[in-house]
């Protein structure tokens, strides 16, 4: 018996003793997400002995992995390449997952232009709730096997079941990338970017830090150029800039208290927010302890989106506002997917 297949036979026997007990189970990766959330309940399930690259085909730009496997050397193997993950998932701590990026569906600088996280997961293999070993979806685009349970699992933390393994689809790196700065209040920043995303330009990220708006620009040499050209700014080649956003590393971020994310229509005004670092071309804005939950959620809704606590919250509190008709999905998908409740419990909702 092979130590995957031995590890596997843990994990199931862990489920299953969980499910005879009535306790729940946490689990987790590298824990660089586990400042994410309402509680961290349960007996620890740990994936980092289930690692592994099980298929990669740089020309068929998929992309097969455990989900124990370091992230790191996920996009190590892609970089040898010339290959990356599309959204630019961040890490968050040096012991990131390539299962806790897919659970936790988080995407970085380059969401807003080529899509997030679950927009490129093709296939899933997990354990469920009766310690069954399931496969959905595959391993090409275009794939009609089963329900788009792949999908589902992200972004749910944990609570729906184990993932084993996933596929993603991979992209080649652009032959070139430039940042370039402008000097702008919040006010011009927005129109900025509002304007640019409407540009037929290879725009790839957008940031106002409340000190300047970085745009970068990828795509070809020429491409680039002529577009740096047309929209002017102060030009740089670092890379910095992004990874410092990616990784929640820049200063904005250096603070204490309870951080917001406010994701919303991109036109959305800025009324009370002008202290917000603002990325996504304006959809995504993130605030310090300036006001409640209910409070900004109150705003999201009248602009289309909704308002989480991305961290610092305390121990169970509410990180969202669930309309009832929304809650009652969010209950009926837990409710089949792990009707016993093993999974993830309160991790992502004070009710379940």
């Amino acid at each position: 018996m092979s130590t995957n297949e031995t590890v596997i036979d843990r994990f199931k026997d862990q489920i299953t003793d969980a499910k005879k007990r009535s306790a729940c189970i946490r689990i987790r990766g590298g824990g660089s997400k586990d400042f994410h959330g309402v509680s961290l309940q349960g007996d620890l399930l740990e994936t980092k002995d289930f690692t592994g690259i099980t298929e990669y085909e740089p020309t068929e730009l998929v992309l097969t992995a455990r989900s124990g496997t370091p992230l790191k050397d996920i996009e190590h193997a892609l970089n040898e390449n010339n290959q990356m993950l599309p959204f630019e998932p961040p890490h968050m701590g040096l012991e990131a997952t390539f299962g806790g990026c897919i659970a936790s569906g988080l995407s970085g600088p380059r969401r807003a232009s080529q899509g997030a996280v679950r927009d490129f997961v093709l296939g899933a293999r997990i354990l469920n709730s009766d310690a069954l070993d399931l496969q959905f979806g595959g391993k090409v685009m275009k794939n009609v096997a089963g329900f788009d349970v792949s999908r589902l699992l992200t972004g749910s933390f944990g609570t729906l079941g184990l993932i084993l393994e996933s596929s993603v689809k991979v992209l080649p790196k652009p032959e070139m990338e430039r940042t370039v700065f402008f000097e702008l209040d919040h006010e011009s920043a927005l129109d900025k970017m509002n304007s640019l995303a409407g540009t037929p330009i290879p725009l790839s990220a957008t940031c106002f830090d409340g000190n300047r708006l970085a745009v970068r620009l990828s795509g070809s040499e020429i491409g680039v150029t002529a577009a740096h050209k047309k929209i002017g700014g102060e030009a740089s080649e670092e890379s910095s800039y992004w990874r410092s956003l990616k990784e929640q590393t820049h200063p904005f971020f250096n603070s204490e208290g309870c951080l917001y994310r406010l994701s919303i229509n991109p036109t959305a005004p800025i009324n009370g927010y002008g202290d917000a670092l603002i990325e996504w071309n304006g959809s995504t804005r993130w605030i310090w302890n300036n006001g409640t939950l209910s409070e900004h959620q109150q705003f999201a809704s009248q602009h289309g989106g909704y308002a989480t606590v991305f961290r610092g919250n305390g121990l169970g509190k509410p990180i969202n506002s669930m309309v009832p008709a929304l809650q009652t999905l969010q209950r009926n998908i837990k409710n089949s997917m792990d009707p016993d409740g093993i999974f993830g419990k309160k991790r992502l909702f004070t009710e379940f």
